[in-house]
């Protein structure tokens, strides 16, 4: 069996290449290379496409979530002509629980329409 003088004996309980811990160094002492990070640049184009897109977002998120708040508890929600041949699930509709729901989506939805009107930022 030929053995490698690398590779150190399984039953040692150190291997032969000992190296003191004064040369081992802190991770402190030892700085990490710098990785720069920079982003490309958007070009005018693209910046103002992102910025109508979120406008557009913002705007759907807003108007799809005040009619989700107000729909529900108008009778237009009711009295809507898909529902009459079907008076269980009118009644299913009209519960205030189901109009509740509806309204919380609403809010919800507001909120993440203005949470990311807030949150938008440009590099």
């Amino acid at each position: 069996m030929i053995s490698d003088p690398k590779i150190s004996d399984p039953k040692l309980p150190f291997s032969t290449n000992t190296t003191s811990v004064g040369e081992l160094g802190s991770p402190a002492e030892t700085p990490a290379p710098a990785v720069p990070v920079s982003r490309p640049s958007l070009s005018p184009g693209r910046l103002w496409l992102r910025r109508i897109g979120v406008l557009l977002f913002v705007f759907l998120c807003a108007t799809l979530g005040v009619m989700l708040v107000i729909l529900p508890w108008r009778p237009e929600w009711s009295d809507n002509p898909l529902l009459l041949p079907y008076p269980t699930l009118r009644a299913i509709v009209t519960s205030g629980f189901v109009r509740g729901v509806s309204t919380g989506l609403g809010v919800l939805n507001v909120w993440i329409g203005f949470w990311e009107a807030i949150q938008y930022r440009e590099e």
